[in-house]
Parts: structure tokens; C-alpha cells; sequence
């Protein structure tokens, strides 16, 4: 992709993916999840879902799969309040870009 993905967007994005998993998800199906919006690398994805965890955004918790531990993250109430937000934001956005590239803004 052309356009560089800020870290506002990559954030959304990742909570979308995880929002998606009531009961959560683990992080290299979400680094496919994202793979099918953006590319990015799990060096791009691991910080981010820490820092979502810090920002009390993504919660994580580990679960035994094939005899390991699997860490897996899930969507705070916090979390989807952001999520709502980055939607809101995003279709105002992407509203206004669409129509430059549509041939003019409206007011």
C-alpha cells in the first residue's frame, strides 16, 4: 500500500479485529486479521497491542492450546468506547477524502 498507516488507524484497526472475538483472540490470528486491511509486520502488531493493554483498551489473559499457553487479548468496555470513536471518526474522514478524490468538498 502507498499510504503509511499512523498510529491512530493501526490502533483502530487491531481493535476492530479484536472486537470481532467475543471471547478474544490470540495474537498471530490477528496479525493475519490485519494482513487482510494492511500489510504489517508482527514487529508493528506486538506494540501495539501492548500499548492498547496499557491504555486499559485490550485486556489479556493466557489459555492452554496444545499443551502451551496461548496469550490471547479481548476488548475492554474502555475499549469499545474507543473503538466507537475511531468509527465515528473514520467515516467523517473517509467521507471527506472520497469526495476530494470524487471530484470536489462540500461544505
Amino acid at each position: 500500500m502507498v499510504f503509511n498507516t499512523g498510529a491512530a488507524l493501526l490502533d483502530a484497526i487491531v481493535l476492530a479485529v479484536v472486537s470481532q472475538e467475543e471471547e478474544g483472540t490470540y495474537g498471530y490470528k490477528i496479525t493475519q486479521d490485519v494482513r487482510r486491511a494492511i500489510d504489517v509486520s508482527e514487529s508493528t502488531l506486538y506494540p501495539v497491542l501492548r500499548r492498547l493493554q496499557k491504555d486499559e483498551c485490550l485486556e489479556v489473559y493466557d489459555r492452554q492450546f496444545d499443551g502451551r499457553n496461548r496469550r490471547y487479548y479481548k476488548t475492554t468496555d474502555k475499549g469499545m468506547i474507543q473503538l466507537n470513536l475511531y468509527r465515528t471518526e473514520w467515516k467523517d474522514y473517509s467521507k471527506k477524502i472520497n469526495e476530494l478524490f470524487e471530484g470536489g468538498v462540500t461544505v
